[in-house]
């Protein structure tokens, strides 16, 4: 039964954003913020692989403590874990520095077979954090996953590239980033809402 990671970012809602008529700049101060899309459809694979052959998911996330609603949404769709890194020193943290705290975390929260991330955030869309965090922990990474298969610690993976489709093979542990073309994630129940609100979300800090 996989033990399965999925690093989530509580992303700025771009759908939301609304410019500064004087200056023609995003207002950013306190705009609503949500899972980033791409981090869900993570979360919504974890949650299938997870029905298919048992395990276990734990979220993890490096955001302010505002997050916290944010870990309850994917609490409800289905995680077991989350975990929220939060500490006024992280903020700004560029994507080097973000990977090198999931990696210390991840370290720390001890055995997995699979990491998920989405192939990127909706409102920076570098799509480092993945790979930058699977080279730290020194593991295999397959980018771009639109389909996936696992059997026993093989993963198969389809790759979407600009132009063709690549099928990789890789043994776990591995870390895989994934697109929108995989699967549609669900929206919590109301019963899973009810139950996500008694699950604790573990915090920690830098010092931790």
């Amino acid at each position: 039964m996989p033990k399965i990671i999925v690093c989530i970012k509580q992303a700025l809602d771009v759908t939301q954003l609304k410019a500064d008529p004087a200056t023609r700049r995003l207002i950013t101060v306190d705009a609503p913020r949500k899972i980033s899309d791409f981090d869900k459809n993570a979360l919504e694979e974890a949650i299938r692989i997870k029905e298919k052959l048992g395990g276990e998911i734990t979220v993890v996330t490096v955001s302010p403590e505002d997050a916290k609603m944010s870990m309850r949404e994917a609490l409800a769709m289905g995680a077991d874990k989350a975990l929220l890194i939060s500490d006024p020193s992280f903020g700004n943290s560029d994507t080097l520095i973000t990977s090198y705290i999931l990696a210390e975390a991840v370290k720390k929260h001890g055995e997995f077979d699979l990491i998920l991330c989405g192939e990127a955030s909706i409102d920076s869309y570098s799509a480092q954090v993945g790979p930058r965090l699977a080279e730290r922990l020194g593991i295999p990474q397959i980018t771009y996953v639109r389909k996936l298969n696992i059997d026993g610690n093989t993963i198969t993976a389809e790759r979407s590239l600009e132009d063709r489709y690549e099928t990789v093979k890789a043994k776990t542990p591995a870390l895989l980033t994934v697109t929108g073309e995989i699967n549609e994630p669900r929206i919590p129940s109301l019963m899973a809402i009810m139950k996500a609100s008694k699950k604790e979300i573990i915090a920690w800090t830098a010092q931790d």
